[in-house]
């Protein structure tokens, strides 16, 4: 067979695949590079012996994420103030259940235990072929996913926000944040909300998430005073990201932002803004 063949075959999965490196991955470059990657792998398989091509181009991205996430453990290790996924903006279609919040809980497993979890709980894989793609047996898979979804659960539960009333709840903490209206803040916020801002030791960033609603507050209050009040950002748009409803911002050093919000009951929860611009490449234009 040729290469257009093996392209004819592989296109049609690769949207699936990048969905399943990323979340192993939490890195937009990263999926894309490890997908293309196992269509290098795919040219060079006897694809006339291969009767699930889903299948075993599942095992093999899956594979190369568990390999990749030997590297990444070293570098989050040294990575400079909180570490969040790089922000992925989803069409009102294109919501999924993975969210921003679930990604970190996932980011806080064991390597097998998030890929059991993935295949199985969110894409739908039987055990049968999770213990192929592990190298494990059935039961051991079932036990890993098992704890992952304990550990998720746990860790991060789920609160459903009607779509609209995310991003009206996103508008005015946008309007909020940027005018010091601390009034209106304090409204906005849950009382145990924490901030996380990632930087990545190239954009100012607070280096370690702030908890609590009377420190959040006065860090934006500080940013509208110290910055805003002089020249204000620029809203790209209100959206998902990650799940979540938020906005995209260009501030005024001329950095690319995303803001999502995690809401419960009417209140903020958590705040996650990157403005590392290695993670926002992908959204720039």
């Amino acid at each position: 067979m040729g290469q257009p063949d093996a392209a004819t075959h592989f296109d049609p999965l690769r949207p699936r695949l990048i969905r399943i490196a990323y979340r192993m991955l939490g890195s937009v470059a990263d999926a894309e590079d490890v997908v293309q990657d196992a269509f290098i792998r795919w040219l060079a398989t006897d694809r006339e012996a291969v009767r699930e091509p889903e299948g075993f181009l599942r095992r093999v991205v899956t594979r190369l994420c568990l390999d990749q996430l030997k590297s990444a453990r070293h570098r989050r290790e040294t990575y400079i103030g909180p570490w969040l996924p790089e922000p992925v903006v989803e069409a009102e279609e294109e919501i999924e259940d993975v969210t921003l919040p679930l990604m970190m809980a996932l980011q806080r497993l064991s390597p097998l235990e998030r890929a059991a979890f993935l295949l199985h709980d969110v894409f739908g894989v039987g055990f049968e072929e999770v213990a192929e793609t592990l190298g494990r047996t059935p039961t051991a898979c079932r036990q890993l996913a098992s704890r992952a979804r304990t550990r998720v659960r746990a860790d991060r539960p789920r609160f459903d926000v009607p779509r609209q009333q995310g991003l009206d709840i996103a508008a005015a903490f946008f309007k909020a944040s940027r005018n010091g209206d601390t009034t209106q803040l304090r409204a906005l916020l849950s009382a145990d909300v924490i901030a996380h801002s990632d930087g990545g030791g190239v954009k100012p960033a607070a280096l370690k998430p702030i908890v609590g609603i009377e420190p959040v507050v006065r860090a934006h209050e500080k940013v509208a005073v110290e910055i805003f009040a002089r020249s204000m950002s620029q809203l790209v748009r209100y959206c998902y990201i990650n799940g979540l409803p938020g906005f995209i911002t260009i501030e005024i050093d001329n950095t690319l932002q995303t803001t999502a919000l995690d809401i419960a009951d009417g209140k903020i929860t958590a705040i996650y803004i990157v403005r590392n611009p290695d993670k926002l490449r992908h959204l720039d234009g």
